[in-house]
C-alpha cells in the first residue's frame, strides 16, 4: 500500500468510526497519527507531535477560560445589556451587526481567529440569552471575518498579493477583496433566511430580559478589571499582533489573582472536549500533510490537460484541506501551483486567483478550523455535540458546493 493511499485511508477510517460510535474524532486522530504516521510515513513520535496545533490549543483554553470567568463575574451579562440598548432592543440585527464588525476587524488588518476569538464569546452568549438561533450568529461572525479577509491591508489579502507578486502574475487587490466580501454577504443572506429564531426560544418579552434586571447594568471592580482585560486582549492582539491564546490566559490569570472567587470552576468550564477533538484531527492532518499527500493530489491536478478543470480542481483541494489546516498555510501551497495554468496565457490570473482565495477560505466555519474551533468551544456545553454535527454538515455543503461556486463565477472566463 502507498503511502498516500495509507494516509487517506486512515482519514476515511478516522470519520467511519467517530460517526458510529461515540468516540471524541480527537482521540481517533491522535491514535490515526501514530499508527500511520509510524508504519507508513517512517516519523518517530517526536515528528509526530510536532504536528500537534500548540498555538491552536492555548487560543482554545485561554478564550474559553477568560470568558468562563466574565460569564461568573456577570461582565458578559453586562456586555449584552447594553448591546441590546443601542440596538434599541432590536436584538434581529445583531447577527448583521456582528457580521459588519467582524468585516471591519480582518479588513483593516486583523487576523481572522483573532477577530473570532473576540468577537464569538459575546456574540454566542448573546444569542443563547434572547433566542437567536446560535448557528446563525456564529455563521454570521465567521463570514463575517472572511468577508473583509482580503482588503488590500489585510492577513490574508497581503499574503496571497505577495505570493502572486513572486509568481510574476498581475493582481488586483480590490477584485480580490470585493470578491470575498461579495460571496461571504451572500453566504451572510442564505443563512439568515435559513436560520431563523432559535425553535422554542424566549418571545419578544424577553427580549428586554436583561435590560429589566437590577443588575445587568451595574459596574463594579471585577466587572471594570474584566473589561479592561477584555480590551488588552482586544489591542494586544489586533493592534500588536500578540498570541491571542496568551494574552487570553495571561488576562484570565491577571483577573484570578486579583478576585480568586470568582474564577473559581472556571478552568473546568474550559472547552476541553473541543480541545481533545480539534488538536487530534489536526496532528492527523499535520502527519498527511508530511507524508507528502497533499501536495501529489495538487501536483496531480496542476498538471492535467485540460486548464479550467484543473483550476476547479485546484479550488477543491484547498478548500478540502483548509477545513482542517490554516488557510494561510494553503493559501501560499496553492496559488503557485496554478502559476503553469496561468502561464498558458487562456485564463485570468486575477479571477484564479480570487477563485483559489475564495475557495480556501469559505470553508473556515469548519469544526476543524480555528475559527469554527472558536465557534463550537463558545456553544453551551449540552449543545455541543449537535452543534459539532450542524457545523460538520455545514462545513461539508460548504466544502462541495463553495470551491465550484468559486470557479464558476471568479475563474470561468466573462
Amino acid at each position: 500500500m502507498s503511502v498516500h493511499v495509507a494516509t487517506i485511508l486512515g482519514l476515511v477510517v478516522m470519520f467511519v468510526f467517530a460517526t458510529a460510535l461515540p468516540i471524541n474524532m480527537g482521540a481517533l486522530g491522535l491514535t490515526a497519527a501514530f499508527v500511520v504516521g509510524s508504519l507508513f510515513v517512517d516519523m518517530s513520535a517526536a515528528q509526530i507531535l510536532t504536528g500537534f496545533p500548540g498555538d491552536l490549543f492555548v487560543t482554545l483554553v485561554g478564550i474559553t477560560y477568560l470568558f468562563a470567568i466574565a460569564e461568573s463575574n456577570g461582565t458578559v451579562d453586562l456586555l449584552v445589556h447594553y448591546g441590546v440598548k443601542v440596538t434599541g432592543g432590536r436584538v434581529a440585527v445583531i447577527p448583521w451587526v456582528m457580521f459588519f464588525i467582524a468585516a471591519l476587524l480582518t479588513s483593516i488588518g486583523a487576523v481572522s481567529p483573532g477577530a473570532m476569538a473576540i468577537l464569538a464569546p459575546v456574540a454566542m452568549r448573546f444569542a443563547y440569552r434572547h433566542g437567536i438561533n446560535p448557528m446563525l450568529m456564529g455563521l454570521m461572525v465567521t463570514h463575517g471575518c472572511q468577508a473583509g479577509g482580503f482588503s488590500p491591508i489585510s492577513i490574508y489579502g497581503g499574503i496571497t498579493n505577495q505570493v502572486m507578486e513572486r509568481a510574476g502574475l498581475v493582481g488586483n487587490d480590490m477584485v480580490l477583496f470585493l470578491a470575498s466580501f461579495a460571496f461571504n454577504f451572500a453566504i451572510g443572506v442564505v443563512i439568515s433566511i435559513i436560520f431563523r429564531a432559535k425553535p422554542g426560544a424566549a418571545k419578544a418579552d424577553a427580549t428586554n430580559e436583561m435590560m429589566t434586571r437590577s443588575d445587568a447594568g451595574v459596574l463594579n471592580a471585577q466587572r471594570a478589571l474584566t473589561l479592561v482585560a477584555l480590551l488588552a486582549l482586544a489591542v494586544g492582539t489586533l493592534a500588536f499582533n500578540l498570541n491571542v491564546g496568551f494574552v487570553a490566559i495571561s488576562a484570565a490569570v491577571v483577573l484570578a489573582i486579583a478576585f480568586p472567587a470568582a474564577q473559581k470552576g472556571a478552568v473546568e468550564k474550559a472547552a476541553w472536549s473541543t480541545v481533545l477533538l480539534i488538536c487530534g484531527v489536526i496532528t492527523y492532518v499535520a502527519v498527511l500533510q508530511k507524508a507528502g499527500t497533499v501536495d501529489w493530489i495538487g501536483e496531480g491536478a496542476a498538471h492535467m490537460g485540460a486548464p479550467l478543470l484543473a483550476v476547479l480542481l485546484l479550488c477543491y483541494v484547498a478548500g478540502i484541506v483548509s477545513a482542517f489546516a490554516s488557510s494561510v498555510g494553503v493559501l501560499g501551497a496553492t496559488i503557485p501551483l496554478a502559476v503553469p495554468l496561468l502561464a498558458q496565457g487562456h485564463l485570468s490570473a486575477v479571477g484564479v486567483v480570487a477563485a483559489i482565495a475564495v475557495a480556501t477560505t469559505i470553508v473556515d466555519a469548519s469544526p476543524f478550523s480555528t475559527n469554527g474551533a472558536l465557534l463550537l468551544a463558545n456553544t453551551k456545553a449540552a449543545e455541543r455535540e449537535a452543534v459539532f454535527k450542524r457545523l460538520l454538515i455545514y462545513g461539508g455543503v460548504m466544502t462541495a458546493f463553495g470551491p465550484f461556486f468559486a470557479w464558476l463565477f471568479l475563474a470561468l472566463p466573462g
